[in-house]
């Protein structure tokens, strides 16, 4: 482990970077780094941990400052912590994996596999293990809480609170169910936008004709197809989205402000490959997942293309992209692989830890049906559902999420 302490304006910051087995089934093998930056008061440098796992998979952890203040709950985490913001494997300032060039697919295929949420918990316990920590308490964010269940069922013994913002995922239930239930979300969302914005319907109409004749072309050259475009619907589950995609749709689709705009607002471009290409086995819960957003796509998503789809991942998501396509044919062989059970539900039945979940009401990434389930399942867990806030809450009202939460696991409410 190798540490540097700095000082920014009213903030602590020592980074580390930690060496850990890129397979923690072979900890002899080779070995990647895992970057995390310890944020603390400069009067509270000797309070507990609190690991912040961000959302994605592919997302690095939040860069912060104090003035102003960001992320929006950091001022509400440092009156009770230290934050430890993990760049989870594969991001940011960690080992980058990038598109894994001189490889074959099959080799691909194989490093991409050993960067789900449990080789990421798997690191959070060598980390706490070279920082001599005792347990910790932990924040999940959308995906990072599918991480921190991961922790609950697997290591709990290194918890002493888990946080859930977005993120408490379904036990048990096949990918296929998932899916599902996510276009139904998907469904009503697309109702709600066109309801507010009905011109924009004939907008994307108007678009997928300029993209079916080759029209189309983002700065980077990449002839953007009319499937490709209908990724836009996920930005319908955060609090701006609806309104960030009708100033987008709005510009002329000539203009190169648009093209720009296309560019930063298509997901699965604008992170890093994990994010595409691992983001169905987030789902798989000791399955296969074989194109699961494909294949359970709705008629009337297959007959209308107007109804733009979320946060699912397609062949053609990988294949249309010329930055991720390099990964294509690894990216097949992930969706035939068999990916081993993330949580244990009879380990979670018997969690001690105690665990507070916002779980919002309408979010189409992760399903309240779902959320609920496992609530309902972990005896520690309190959740607060709300539909006050989309799944940016933490980000959008970040001091009143976290404070409830941390109310809620230490029992302030009733």
């Amino acid at each position: 482990m190798r540490s540097v302490t700095v000082k920014a304006p009213g903030l602590v910051l020592t980074e580390h970077e930690f060496s850990v087995p890129l397979d923690h089934a072979d900890p002899d093998g080779e070995q990647i780094t895992v970057f995390g930056r310890e944020v603390a008061d400069p009067d509270g440098r000797d309070r507990p941990f609190l690991v912040f796992l961000q959302g994605g998979p592919g997302q690095e952890a939040s860069r912060p400052t104090r003035l102003p203040t960001s992320p929006a709950w950091l001022d509400r985490a440092l009156a009770d912590y230290r934050v430890l913001m993990l760049d989870q494997r594969g991001t940011g300032r960690s080992t980058p994996i990038g598109t894994l060039p001189g490889m074959s697919p099959r080799e691909q295929a194989d490093r991409l596999a050993l960067f789900r949420a449990d080789a990421i918990v798997a690191d959070c316990e060598a980390v706490r293990d070279q920082l001599g920590s005792g347990a910790w308490s932990v924040l999940g964010q959308s995906f990072g809480g599918f991480c921190a269940l991961h922790y609950l069922s697997a290591a709990p013994a290194g918890l002493r609170e888990a946080f859930f913002t977005g993120g408490l995922p379904p036990v048990g239930r096949h990918v296929d169910e998932v899916y599902s239930a996510t276009y139904s979300v998907m469904r009503e969302r697309n109702r709600r936008y066109y309801e507010t914005y009905p011109q924009d319907r004939d907008r994307v109409r108007a678009l997928f004709e300029r993209c079916d004749a080759g029209e189309v072309v983002l700065p980077v050259g990449d002839v953007v197809t009319a499937r490709r475009v209908r990724h836009l619907g996920n930005l319908l589950g955060m609090s701006d989205g609806a309104a960030r995609l009708h100033y987008l749709l709005e510009r002329d689709p000539a203009s190169p402000a648009f093209l720009a705009d296309l560019d930063a607002s298509t997901p699965f471009r604008s992170r890093n490959p994990l994010y595409a290409v691992i983001h169905e086995a987030s789902y798989a819960d000791g399955c296969a997942t074989r194109w699961s957003a494909q294949r359970t796509m709705p008629e009337d998503f297959r007959e209308d293309p107007t109804l733009l789809t979320g946060e699912h991942i397609f062949p053609w998501t990988v294949e249309d992209d010329s930055l991720l396509a390099p990964l294509s044919e690894a990216a097949q062989l992930l969706a035939e692989h068999e990916w081993p059970t993330l949580y244990d539900a009879e380990a979670l039945s018997r969690c001690e830890t105690p665990a507070a979940a916002v779980i919002y009401a309408e979010d189409p990434y992760v399903v309240r049906t779902f959320s609920e389930e496992t609530a309902r399942l972990v005896p520690t867990m309190r959740p607060w559902l709300t539909n006050e806030l989309e799944h940016n809450g933490l980000g959008a009202d970040g001091a009143r999420v976290l404070d409830r939460l941390i109310g809620l696991a230490r029992g302030r409410y009733a």
